[in-house]
């Protein structure tokens, strides 16, 4: 899902089919044959043969008529098999296109994408360059590389008056059939977006509901490409409007994936099924998730689309969010009430991801929405041993304080609850608990010994595995002084939340543990610290 541009690309070599004709149109623009490193073009020709392509691009026909009056060749061809021919109709320069068909220039020289002037003429010429060329005996049904007539070339290029002429006054109705990828020239011009042209078509009764080889109908490639004058057109025409492709997508799931709001509304309002899935159990929601629309993500929740996530899904939308660091996405989902305990295929919830990729931000989010901090993945991993496995000390720190938090609301739910507005468990930098912080930073720096932060968490009711998880940081000798420090901080971001004294609770948990002494420099050491009553979480 996403990796693929389904229904909105050209085949590689159709590409550089229409590149080839950029490239002839802007070498007359610049009055310059195009060069590179790779791609030299004019190394196979003599100079005065460079010279009169230069010429047919310049409409220079003084110029020309001169090198032809010194025998130079002018179906000279360059290295990429262009002709004066193809550089005179790309620039769609009238006289200089005379002057080489008076000459019997070769009208069907196929460049190495087989596109001949007949293709550029279609392409970025006008109506008068096509009758000279084919009343000069070019071939109309010749083909490029990638199966592509004139026809589907002007209608790509929205050419009515060369589509009227060529359908019309030539009745070459045989030109109406599929290219390499499958497409005739009313799916391209729906790819394309052009309106008049689709309407013409409809008119030549050249409508086609066929599909392409990946199984896109006209109404998938006009939706995946966000035109939506002319979905709303095909919607009127179109008998099952949530026909899948080759992918399971419909043209609605197309839309979404490419961010096309007014055309997801269309098909909605048509009667498309907005919970359709494609073959890998992907929904608008998931794509829209994974992309960052969100807008889309509102429209969809907003039209009621299933927020129940699948058990068997592998990533759901939350997921592909977080995996994609779409913040604005996943607080929409929160907002909604998404399940925010949903797991994918690895059993992994949206925290166990979130720790897993180091974004504190959004562990911040889910411990503050709440999130179930006991669910396992396939590994028996919470989402605390994630955050411990990635050596992350800091989301470490933020998921015991989280759990420590939730343990007490359940017992202290009137003190703590006022406190629930500015909750947070990011590491705590606030002016107001400056003086106490660096307290703590001296006593497990300069004054505990090994051991001695063990029996304080203890104390403190710390879990073994939050002990263990802290003690995985280990950096040598002195790791014990950071682990205390640690320590020290996540039991200072709980007593601040139960508005406690945090100098007089440690001294007399230090008096309590036979600290006296420790005790008694903690209390000089802050005794111009903060006053317990103005300090509050942050």
């Amino acid at each position: 899902m996403g990796e693929k541009k389904r229904g909105a690309e050209l085949g590689d070599s159709a590409q550089k089919v229409l590149s080839s004709a950029r490239g002839l149109v802007q070498s007359v623009r610049n009055r310059h044959i195009p060069q590179s490193n790779s791609d030299n073009s004019n190394d196979t020709l003599l100079k005065s043969e460079m010279e009169f392509h230069n010429a047919a691009m310049k409409n220079d026909v003084y110029a020309m008529t001169k090198f032809k009056e010194e025998k130079v060749n002018i179906n000279a061809r360059n290295n990429l098999n262009r002709t004066a021919l193809h550089f005179a109709v790309a620039g769609n320069h009238v006289e200089a296109l005379a002057f080489l068909l008076s000459h019997k220039a070769r009208v069907d020289v196929a460049d190495k994408h087989g596109l001949t002037a007949l293709h550029l003429a279609a392409w970025s010429a006008d109506l008068r360059i096509m009758q000279m060329l084919i009343k000069a005996g070019a071939s109309q049904n010749v083909t490029s590389q990638d199966g592509m007539n004139v026809l589907h070339f002007a209608a790509q290029k929205d050419k009515n008056d060369i589509v009227d002429y060529l359908l019309k006054e030539l009745q070459l109705n045989d030109l109406n059939t599929i290219d390499a990828k499958g497409r005739k020239p009313f799916l391209l011009a729906a790819e394309a977006g052009h309106l008049e042209m689709i309407n013409n078509l409809v008119s030549l009764e050249l409508f086609t509901s066929e599909k392409d080889k990946g199984g896109n109908t006209a109404l998938h490639l006009a939706a995946g490409n966000g035109h939506s004058e002319v979905v709303d057109v095909l919607i009127q025409l179109w008998e099952e409007i949530d026909d899948p492709n080759e992918d399971g997508a419909t043209p609605f799931y197309l839309a979404v994936e490419g961010g096309h709001d007014v055309c997801a509304n269309l098909l909605l309002e048509a009667g498309s099924d907005i919970n359709t899935t494609t073959k890998d159990g992907d929904t608008a929601l998931h794509i829209a998730a994974q992309n960052g629309w969100c807008s889309l993500v509102s429209f969809l929740i907003g039209k009621n689309i299933d927020l129940t996530p699948e058990p068997d899904d592998k990533n759901p939308p939350l997921h592909l969010a977080i995996i994609n660091n779409h913040m604005p996405v996943v607080d929409i989902l929160l907002h909604s009430e998404y399940d925010i305990n949903a797991t994918n295929q690895k059993q992994q919830t949206a925290l166990h991801l979130a720790a897993e990729f180091r974004n504190i931000d959004m562990v911040d989010k889910f411990l503050k929405a709440g999130c179930d901090l006991r669910i396992a993945d396939q590994q028996g991993k919470t989402a605390l041993s994630t955050a411990s496995r990635s050596n992350h000390t800091l989301i470490v720190d933020m998921i015991i304080k989280a759990e420590r938090y939730y343990t007490w609301k359940t017992g202290l739910a009137e003190s703590i609850q006022e406190t629930d507005v500015s909750l947070t468990f990011k590491q705590d930098h606030s002016t107001h608990t400056s003086q106490v912080r660096s307290a703590l930073w001296k006593l497990a720096y300069n004054q505990l010994k090994s051991q001695e932060w063990k029996r304080l968490a203890q104390l403190w009711k710390f879990t073994d595995m939050q002990i263990k998880t802290i003690e995985e940081q280990w950096t040598g000798k002195t790791s014990y002084q950071e682990h205390g420090h640690r320590t020290l901080l996540i039991w200072l971001h709980g007593v601040l939340l139960t508005k406690e004294n945090p100098i007089k609770c440690l001294y007399e948990d230090l008096v309590q543990t036979g600290h006296q002494q420790l005790a008694e420099n903690f209390r000089l050491e802050s005794s111009n610290s903060m006053e317990s009553k103005k300090c509050t979480i942050s």
